[in-house]
């Protein structure tokens, strides 16, 4: 866990100042967005030929609520993703690809308006 979810989690008031969203909604936003990500991942699992078992490979260094936190930080106060990086200790790069595949999730997730 990062220490700004973990001060969110902390601190639920302040949730609405560093993200821009409620508490409340931020909390939907990430159940919401978690079964998105899920029934994603299963139908990619369902039509690809897995040479290595599942499972195997390097851990994730962030979970997906942080992977939440980290794109809603980053639209809401608009750093570089090197800054955004340093906050949730991943690299630049990682943090660029974050953003973008959760970006994918929401639009399906999140009318336009």
């Amino acid at each position: 866990m990062t220490q700004i979810l973990e001060y969110l989690e902390n601190h639920p008031k302040e949730v609405k100042r560093v993200l821009g969203i409620t508490d409340k909604q931020f909390n939907k936003l990430i159940e919401n967005a978690q079964n998105i990500e899920e029934k994603k991942k299963q139908a990619i699992a369902e039509t690809e030929k897995r040479l290595i078992k599942a499972g195997g490979g390097r851990k994730k260094l962030l979970k997906s609520s942080d992977k939440i936190t980290l794109t809603l930080y980053y639209l809401h106060h608009v750093p570089t993703f090197q800054v955004l990086g340093i906050n949730f200790g991943v690299s630049e790069s990682t943090a660029n690809n974050i953003f973008h595949y959760w970006i994918d999730i929401w639009q399906e997730l999140l009318p336009p308006s």
